[in-house]
C-alpha cells in the first residue's frame, strides 16, 4: 500500500497516511500539490509534503478562522481572504449576510482549480457567490498596494516556508494594518504552538509593534499534529476581543448559522491560552 509521510518536522516527528487512491499530483510552479484518498480522513490535500486540509476535520479550522473575527465585529461588510485556495474559509464567510464584498487573494490558481474539482465540499459553491472577487496574486503585494479598506482580513496561509513565508513578515502585517478599516480585525494561521512556538513568538512581536491589541486564540485540529492550532488576532479596537458571550450568542442566533464546531462558548473560551504560550508572547 502507498503511504504518505508528512515532512513538516522532517525526520524528528511525523504523521503518516495510507493512500487508497491518488486523485491528482503535479508541480504547480509554486508548490508540489497532491490530493489523495484516505480511509479515515477522506480526501486529503498536501502542498510541498505538508498536509493542508482533509475532508474529515477541515470544518474546525475554517469555522474558527472565519467566525471568530466576523462575529466579534458583527457588522463587517468588506472581507479580505488571503490564501485558502481550497475555499473552506470562503464557504464560511459567505454565510454572513452582512458581508457585502469579499476579495479572495490566492497566489496559486491551480490550488483553487484542483480544490474545486477534487474537494468541492470545501467551497460548496462559494467561489460562485456574486459577492466574491477572486484575485490570483501575491498576498504581500496585494496588501501593500491596494487602495481598498477591509473590516476583516483572514490570512489562511501555508506554513512559513516557500510562498507562505512572506505572510509571516512584519511587512505583511504592516500592509494588512494599512488596508484595515476603523475597528478592523486581522486573523492569521499561526501553526501548532507546542511545536512551532518560535513562529508564535515572532508573530506576537510584530503584531505588538503595529496594532493596539494583539493576542491569539486556538482550536485543536486533528491533522495539524502536535497540539492546539494557534490563530493570530490583531486590531486597534481593544473591545472586540472582549465581546460578552451572550452578545456573541445573540449574533449567531440572529443569522441562524449552522456550524459543527464553533459556538459562542467556544468563541470566548478560545482566547484562553496555555501558560507556556502566555509566557512566550509577553
Amino acid at each position: 500500500m502507498i503511504r504518505f509521510r508528512e515532512r513538516l518536522f522532517k525526520d524528528a516527528y511525523a504523521q503518516e497516511f495510507s493512500v487508497s487512491k491518488i486523485l491528482h499530483e503535479h508541480s504547480t510552479g509554486h508548490h508540489h500539490l497532491i490530493i489523495f484518498e484516505n480511509e479515515l480522513f477522506g480526501r486529503v490535500m498536501a502542498l510541498d509534503g505538508i498536509i493542508q486540509t482533509t475532508e474529515k476535520d477541515e470544518f474546525i479550522y475554517h469555522e474558527m478562522l472565519a467566525h471568530v473575527p466576523l462575529f466579534a465585529r458583527g457588522d463587517a461588510s468588506d472581507v479580505l481572504v488571503i490564501g485558502g485556495g481550497d475555499g473552506g474559509i470562503l464557504r464560511e464567510v459567505v454565510k454572513h449576510p452582512e458581508v457585502k464584498r469579499i476579495v479572495h487573494v490566492e497566489i496559486d490558481k491551480a490550488v483553487v482549480e484542483m480544490s474545486r474539482k477534487y474537494l468541492p465540499n470545501h467551497s460548496a459553491g462559494a467561489f460562485d457567490d456574486p459577492r466574491v472577487e477572486l484575485v490570483i496574486s501575491d498576498g504581500l503585494d496585494y496588501v501593500q498596494n491596494t487602495d481598498r479598506k477591509f473590516d476583516v482580513i483572514i490570512s489562511d496561509s501555508t506554513d512559513p516556508e516557500g510562498p507562505g513565508e512572506a505572510l509571516f513578515t512584519k511587512a505583511f502585517y504592516q500592509g494588512c494594518h494599512r488596508c484595515l478599516s476603523d475597528r478592523g480585525v486581522l486573523v492569521t494561521q499561526n501553526g501548532v504552538c507546542f511545536l512551532q512556538l518560535d513562529e508564535v513568538k515572532t508573530t506576537a512581536k510584530h503584531l505588538k509593534e503595529i496594532f493596539k491589541d494583539s493576542h491569539f486564540f486556538s482550536a485543536a485540529v486533528p491533522t495539524y499534529i502536535g497540539g492546539i492550532m494557534a490563530f493570530g488576532w490583531a486590531t486597534d479596537d481593544r473591545t472586540l476581543r472582549k465581546v460578552p458571550q451572550a452578545e456573541i450568542a445573540r449574533r449567531v442566533d440572529k443569522i441562524g448559522i449552522k456550524t459543527r464546531y464553533y459556538n459562542a462558548g467556544i468563541h470566548n473560551a478560545s482566547f484562553a491560552l496555555p501558560q507556556y504560550v502566555i509566557d512566550a508572547i509577553k
